[in-house]
């Protein structure tokens, strides 16, 4: 099922996807904010030359939401990870991109924390989380599942991933089954078998990670992949600061090198058809990722089962194109899920089996 995403009159008016985040009225929070939202004034960080817009009052207030900062330990790995939000609700977990890190959420959380209880982990290798000689994907999947458990989320919790955590959620949603309650993938494509493209720019394998004398030369270093542009530079600037770590000599990158050294990661598809859980898909109209061709072949390889939200004037990074649409989409989509009872899942077909074409 395959929609382009609109925003009701009643909640944010249409033509507001046109316009960059800041040009939203400052001293309000997204449309519907409760009352809870509301914060007292606050020091925030000064934006240094590399944020060429300044950030709207609504930013400020959720980055400075508190969080319970805590660890678990995974397979001899000590896993960082946020939590907000109170005990006893439905839980919600977000997982990061590759080489990124629980803060990438920071202004997108606190906006479910009435209805949630909300966790955002920094993988193994990434973020504050501690080193592995090796990375496979069932690891990953593992990580999440331990940090809901030790956040005491619900039975049955909805992870949402972008890019690479969409993957790792889809595995994740793949090996524990009824244990997870919906996984939502934001800007993760699934590819037919063979389909020839491009990986973008990676590291090669044994590259070492550059240390910069000072953290202004590190963050004029700092770039989104794949390329994008981004007229929100304060989101940017922000989440550059939290991926660097001062080091002997310097600042350098907080991720290990050697994450993606191995990359057999199966076919997701394959994963895909193992779910047991709802599944849904929020992607950038714009996305580098998201060609014609991979819209038709997602959109049949579940047909009728995964409904498929295309965010207007959004590209890869669609949640620092476009935070407050991602928040109302994602939001409606998980008080539907909320509303409809939870039924038997159709099995999807495997990579095996070619969909069939979607219709007109």
């Amino acid at each position: 099922m395959l929609c382009r995403f609109r925003l009701r009159g009643d909640l944010v008016k249409q033509k507001s996807l046109r316009r960059p985040v800041h040009e939203f009225k400052s001293g309000r929070g997204p449309p519907h904010c409760s009352k809870s939202f509301a914060l007292p004034t606050f020091e925030v960080l000064n934006m240094s030359k590399h944020a060429t817009t300044s950030a709207p009052d609504w930013f400020h207030r959720a980055v400075a939401t508190p969080a319970d900062s805590r660890f678990v330990s995974v397979d001899g790995c000590r896993i960082h990870y946020l939590r907000r939000g109170q005990a006893g609700k439905p839980g919600l977990c977000f997982v990061h991109g590759g080489f990124a890190h629980a803060h990438w959420w920071d202004w997108i959380a606190p906006f479910f924390t009435d209805g949630f209880t909300v966790v955002a982990l920094d993988l193994g290798g990434m973020g504050d989380s501690g080193h592995r000689t090796k990375y496979p994907l069932d690891t990953f999947a593992k990580e999440v599942a331990a940090v809901c458990a030790d956040a005491g989320l619900d039975d049955s919790p909805v992870v949402v991933g972008h890019s690479f955590g969409g993957l790792v959620a889809l595995r994740t949603g793949a090996l524990f089954g009824a244990r997870i309650g919906g996984v939502v993938l934001v800007d993760f494509p699934i590819r037919p078998p063979g389909y020839g493209h491009e990986r973008g720019q990676q590291r090669q394998p044994g590259r070492k990670k550059e240390i910069y004398p000072s953290l202004d030369a590190a963050l004029d270093r700092f770039k989104l992949l794949p390329p994008q542009p981004c007229e929100n530079a304060f989101i940017v600037d922000y989440i550059a600061r939290r991926s660097l770590a001062e080091v002997k000599g310097g600042w350098s990158w907080k991720f290990d090198p050697r994450i993606f050294e191995e990359r057999d990661h199966g076919q997701p598809a394959d994963d895909f058809a193992r779910l047991a859980c709802r599944v849904a898909a929020i992607y950038g109209e714009r996305s580098a990722l998201f060609p014609p061709e991979i819209r038709d072949y997602m959109t049949a390889l579940l047909p009728g089962r995964a409904p498929m939200i295309a965010m207007p004037e959004a590209h890869h990074h669609l949640f620092l194109d476009q935070p407050l649409a991602f928040v109302v989409a994602l939001r409606a989509l998980l008080a539907a899920w909320i509303r409809t009872p939870r039924a038997r899942v159709p099995r999807a077909r495997s990579s095996q089996q070619p969909p069939a074409k979607p219709e007109p």
